[in-house]
């Protein structure tokens, strides 16, 4: 069967908190009988919401890339350092694996995760149809990264350590990491504002 029945459809709504099917008694916002939130169709705004955070997350992208995440004081020099010039320290001083972590983690997945966001919203604008499954999957995978977003967090805590140890200075956090904490709260919060559903919508009403 290529065909699919909608719960909508059937009378019934999910909670987007607790995940409870429940069966729509009237049209308006109904509460879960299991977790007391409040059940609609669709999530009010989601296409708006997430619009508005993946746009912040994308400018804060920039700065969060170009400038310094953190300002080493030792005894007769200062350096300001950004996730590039990080990364190519570490590879510098042969730390291969730690300078992978903090590329994958603080550069490639937010640009990812960025484009694939702004991908299933011009679907949904769209109402494009066909390949809804893979859109879906790829939907449930950049929620699934979005649990390991603190990772890079860890990283630079870890590297901050590394150099207090080994030269004895003294690290600032710079205007780059609290841009780049703040791409990563966008994108965690554009996720859990998106719909999934409407990815569906298009080929439900057909």
């Amino acid at each position: 069967m290529t065909t699919f029945v909608m719960g909508r459809s059937l009378g019934l709504l999910v909670c987007t908190h607790c995940h409870a099917t429940v069966r729509a008694i009237r049209p308006s916002p109904a509460l879960c009988p299991r977790c007391g939130a409040s059940i609609h169709v669709r999530k009010p705004h989601s296409i708006a919401t997430t619009a508005a955070l993946i746009a912040s997350a994308a400018l804060l992208y920039i700065p969060a890339n170009l400038l310094p995440v953190m300002h080493m004081h030792m005894f007769f020099s200062d350096e300001d350092d950004t996730i590039m010039s990080g990364v190519l320290s570490l590879i510098q001083e042969g730390s291969w694996p730690l300078a992978l972590l903090v590329f994958v983690a603080s550069i490639v997945v937010p640009l990812l995760k960025l484009i694939a966001m702004t991908w299933l919203l011009l679907a949904v604008v769209r109402k494009s149809r066909g390949n809804v499954l893979h859109r879906s999957k790829l939907f449930r995978f950049v929620e699934f990264v979005g649990r390991w977003s603190m990772l890079d967090v860890y990283a630079i805590s870890l590297i901050v350590a590394l150099v207090q140890i080994r030269s004895l200075a003294t690290i600032r956090v710079g205007l780059g990491a609290l841009a780049f904490g703040a791409v990563v709260v966008l994108t965690i919060l554009a996720a859990q504002s998106f719909d999934e559903r409407l990815l569906w919508d298009a080929d439900a009403n057909d």
